[in-house]
């Protein structure tokens, strides 16, 4: 289950400081370009209750990946209903926007 607490929000606090704030709908350019970059999240870690994502899968992805994935070209789209509004400390709302999927 996604977000920082496992409880399917992208939600955040300051314990969050990663800031898994984007819900994205995550993308194989996306995943490969997470692999590339030092993050793994196609490899299951069952130790930490992690089956690894495909593509389609929703997932509280960190601001600051996202920005770099924006940057990058690769950006996954993201559910912005369910995107965190601390989101826009590292995103413009136009770059959310216009990456948004319903």
């Amino acid at each position: 289950m996604t977000g920082f607490r496992r409880d399917g929000c992208c939600d955040t606090d300051t314990d969050d400081a990663g800031v898994h704030t984007v819900c994205a709908v995550v993308t194989e350019e996306f995943l490969r370009f997470s692999v590339g970059v030092g993050n793994d999240l196609v490899t299951p870690r069952p130790e930490f209750g992690f089956p690894g994502l495909r593509p389609g899968d929703r997932w509280c992805l960190c601001a600051s990946r996202w920005a770099q994935a924006h940057r990058a070209g690769v950006a996954p789209p993201v559910l912005l209903a369910a995107t965190h509004a601390r989101s826009l400390e590292w995103i413009d709302l136009a770059d959310l926007q216009r990456a948004a999927v319903t």
